[in-house]
């Protein structure tokens, strides 16, 4: 069945993480996504480790239900090349440092010329205006200058630390596929396209606001510092395994204490309250610890899903696919790649009543599509040769490769920046 988007063009320059979290999700969706990259290697995470057929898990990842195109971009054919293939599409999504864009030629100006509504969609590290502007950026970088680096440290003045997966990357592309969707409704009722910028900086920061950013709301009462409510997280270690046990209510930590024998935590007189357990936070987790490795986790787990304690196992990575919970809800899926075989992946988070669509195939092989592609956007088939002879376009099969390349991945970075084209 069509997904939900299905009927939508998107043009697609970016590469990494971000642009490309993004319009696979379009993708995912029935937006028909070309991918367009450099000859010389592509993406630059074409190049990663753990692959195989020539292409890494972290492409495939991150590239599924696209087709890809390779222009060489340096050359001035190369980018009327592309204003003809962008022609008339709905949206157009670059991910290049600020000002690249318009010195290549794609600028929004250039292609509201070929695509007057189109959506022009610019995803940057740092925001296109200020000192960070125009820096190279990675996941690691927004971390740091976000804040979130301090918080999972803890407090202002314990060592900051960084989330061990890349949450600024990823949720930039979460923000922008909601903010394109966003504009692209607008533009049902207006008949006006429009451009959406989105920086990796500003995506973390307003997703940190919510919950971490309470001593920041009130203007003039600011703490000097600002320390977490304890430093000791919510995992447990038990005699045998670990598990995750999160209370709130008086009936939770009654049952929780119930559940672990512990009646006597209800006179305590630095538990009576919500307000008190939390003054009390470390104390009350040291207990809590302290009960919990008297048994396994799985006797503990069985106990307290018995009690009505909110309660859950931890998990490896090798252990989720097959948990009960995960394989109940289908999220993730195996499918067969021509060229990387047998794929496990999560499926899209999303699901629709009506519009249900699986995606629609794996990720694409460097230029595969560029023949169909140029062809359907209204080159000749003289045209397309010629182009090909001139190395302005490629395929696979003309030594396009998946391996990488020698690094000149044509820039299309959202944590690498400017363009080496």
């Amino acid at each position: 069945m069509p997904g939900p988007l299905h009927g939508y063009r998107v043009v697609d320059l970016t590469a990494m993480v971000s642009g490309p979290q993004a319009t696979m999700l379009l993708a995912d969706q029935g937006a028909d996504v070309t991918k367009v990259e450099n000859p010389r290697g592509g993406d630059h995470t074409r190049g990663h480790p753990n692959r195989r057929g020539g292409l890494s898990a972290a492409f495939l990842n991150n590239n599924r239900s696209k087709r890809s195109i390779a222009i060489d971009l340096k050359d001035a054919r190369g980018v009327e090349t592309l204003r003809r293939v962008a022609a008339g599409c709905d949206v157009f999504v670059q991910n290049f440092r600020p000002g690249v864009a318009e010195r290549l030629g794609l600028g929004e100006a250039a292609i509201r010329d070929v695509s007057p509504d189109v959506v022009y969609v610019s995803i940057s590290g740092f925001g296109e205006r200020g000192p960070y502007a125009a820096r190279p950026v990675y996941d690691p970088l927004v971390q740091a200058l976000s804040g979130l680096a301090s918080i999972q440290g803890g407090a202002d003045d314990a060592r900051p630390r960084l989330v061990r997966t890349i949450v600024p990357d990823k949720l930039t592309g979460m923000v922008a596929a909601q903010a394109i969707t966003a504009a692209l409704l607008a533009r049902t009722r207006t008949g006006e396209g429009q451009h959406v910028r989105v920086s990796m900086l500003d995506a973390v920061i307003a997703f940190l606001w919510g919950s971490d950013m309470s001593a920041q709301t009130l203007v003039g009462d600011e703490p000097p510092q600002t320390r977490a409510a304890s430093f000791i997280d919510l995992i447990y270690e038990t005699a045998e395994g670990w598990l995750s046990v999160a209370v709130q209510s008086d009936r939770e930590w009654a049952a929780l204490a119930g559940a672990l024998g512990r009646a006597e935590w209800l006179d305590d007189p630095r538990f009576r309250t919500p307000a008190l357990r939390q003054e009390h936070i470390d104390e009350r987790l040291a207990v809590t610890q302290e009960a919990l490795l008297e048994r396994t986790a799985a006797d503990w787990l069985e106990r307290l899903d018995a009690a009505d304690v909110p309660c859950a196992p931890v998990l490896t990575r090798g252990e989720l696919a097959s948990h009960p919970q995960v394989r109940a809800s289908a999220i993730v899926i195996e499918s067969d790649h021509p060229r990387a075989g047998r794929l496990r992946q999560a499926r899209p988070a999303a699901r629709f009543s009506v519009t249900s669509p699986e995606p629609s195939g794996g990720a694409p092989v460097l230029g595969a599509d560029t023949d169909a592609i140029l062809a359907e956007t209204g080159h000749s088939p003289e045209e397309i040769r010629t182009l090909r002879a001139a190395g302005i376009v490629g395929t696979s099969d003309d030594g396009c490769g998946n391996d990488g390349g020698d690094g000149d991945d044509g820039g299309n970075g959202d944590e690498r920046g400017e363009a080496s084209r």
